[in-house]
């Protein structure tokens, strides 16, 4: 969906259709290494979440193509939140519930996950590594399928994203433990971060944005033109609009600011994934 909106309206600015392309596969890495392998000629851009260009280089051993030199940051769109809930079987009200309960009946708690290196696969695993918890890994195909599942009461926690689960917290069929991020996310106002309850451990604090990038070798003058459009319309009361609609936080930055943030961000990602005790494929 932003995608597509962020399509048209850059059509609109540059004077010419941007086609949207979706190349799925292999947790979007398939997309990046097309993006990463296309000619540098500003006719080819990536939109993508974070896993392609962050996770993916902890979790396989070898990538076709190089996130950091294949690819340059074009605009940071959107801010993904990712909120952990649980069944109402579940007694636990807040994190340290939670992990509480987990500790006292090893191996009754189980949670969805859908890809290796996802936040719905680490942050369970991470409670395993650090907090002694016993938590059953249930593998799904994707989140709806999960989500689905823990609304059946099959599974008793998904950590997934807040567009997808809100509704469900809303009418009382889950509860929200708490959220991913040093600030609490605007669609959930009312559910404390990790962080507030005290948890100050990076797989719980970060998180990545939806990005726009180029092939590496696509000329300044390209990367900043599409950069400072993408903000403009990123922060535009229509975008915004239908950004927060989805359960994200608009962002819109320009190519610099995106690859300062990349930089800043990937080691701590990194770090997170290898924390929870996840090893490359």
């Amino acid at each position: 969906m932003i995608g597509r909106q962020l399509a048209v309206s850059l059509s609109k600015v540059i004077g010419q259709p941007v086609v949207v392309e979706n190349r799925v596969g292999a947790g979007g890495n398939i997309g990046a290494d097309y993006v990463a392998k296309s000619a540098p000629d500003g006719y080819t851009f990536l939109l993508t979440a974070p896993a392609p260009i962050a996770q993916a280089m902890a979790v396989y051993k070898e990538l076709p193509y190089n996130p950091q030199t294949d690819l340059r940051l074009v605009s940071d769109v959107a801010l993904p939140r990712v909120v952990c809930a649980v069944s109402p079987k579940i007694p636990a009200r807040n994190a340290h519930e939670l992990i509480a309960w987990a500790k006292a009946h090893p191996g009754k708690l189980s949670a969805g996950s859908w890809g290796v290196g996802t936040q719905s696969m680490v942050v369970p695993a991470f409670f395993d590594k650090a907090y002694g918890t016993q938590i059953i890994n249930v593998g799904y195909k994707g989140e709806s399928q999960a989500i689905n599942d823990l609304l059946g009461g099959q599974i008793g926690m998904v950590c997934g994203t807040v567009s997808a689960l809100k509704p469900h917290i809303a009418n009382g069929a889950l509860r929200a433990i708490a959220t991913i991020g040093e600030t609490r996310s605007s669609n959930l106002p009312d559910v404390p971060t990790f962080a507030e309850s005290g948890f100050k451990d990076d797989v719980l604090l970060v998180t990545g944005p939806i990005s726009l990038l180029a092939p590496a070798k696509t000329p300044s003058a390209i990367v900043d033109k599409i950069g400072r459009e993408t903000a403009k319309i990123t922060k535009s009361p229509e975008m915004k609009a239908q950004i927060e609609g989805i359960g994200m936080e608009p962002m819109g930055n320009l190519p610099a600011e995106a690859a300062a943030g990349y930089s800043a961000r990937l080691p701590v990602l990194l770090r997170s994934i290898r924390d929870a005790g996840v090893k490359p494929e």
